[in-house]
């Protein structure tokens, strides 16, 4: 008779551990007159302020109907953008230009 093989004991995962937010990400950044006029005054962290404004440009339709990575400008974005449409790649540098630091 033929003896059967014991299989290998298996090797116990490595438990991961929870990523932790960057606290640097969650730090509340305070917008200045220009950008508060499109997502209000209160401090907010980097990432809820580009979603606010995102929420703005899709509320307002301020997407380009051909192209969809352009935003074009209404009378509240083009102080906050300089000019009359911008890419949406250009979003993270306008709120950075636009924070008090």
């Amino acid at each position: 008779m033929a003896t059967a093989k014991k299989a290998a004991p298996k090797k116990a995962a490595a438990k991961k551990s929870a990523r932790k937010p960057n606290a640097a990400f969650m730090a509340p950044l305070a917008p200045n007159d220009k950008l508060a006029a499109v997502i209000g005054d209160k401090a907010s962290p980097r990432t809820e302020i580009v979603k606010k404004i995102w929420d703005y440009i899709k509320k307002n339709s301020l997407q380009d109907k051909k192209n969809k990575r352009m935003i074009n400008a209404d009378a509240k974005l083009k102080p906050l953008f300089g000019k009359d449409q911008v890419s949406m790649f250009e979003l993270a540098k306008i709120v950075n230009d636009n924070i008090k630091k």
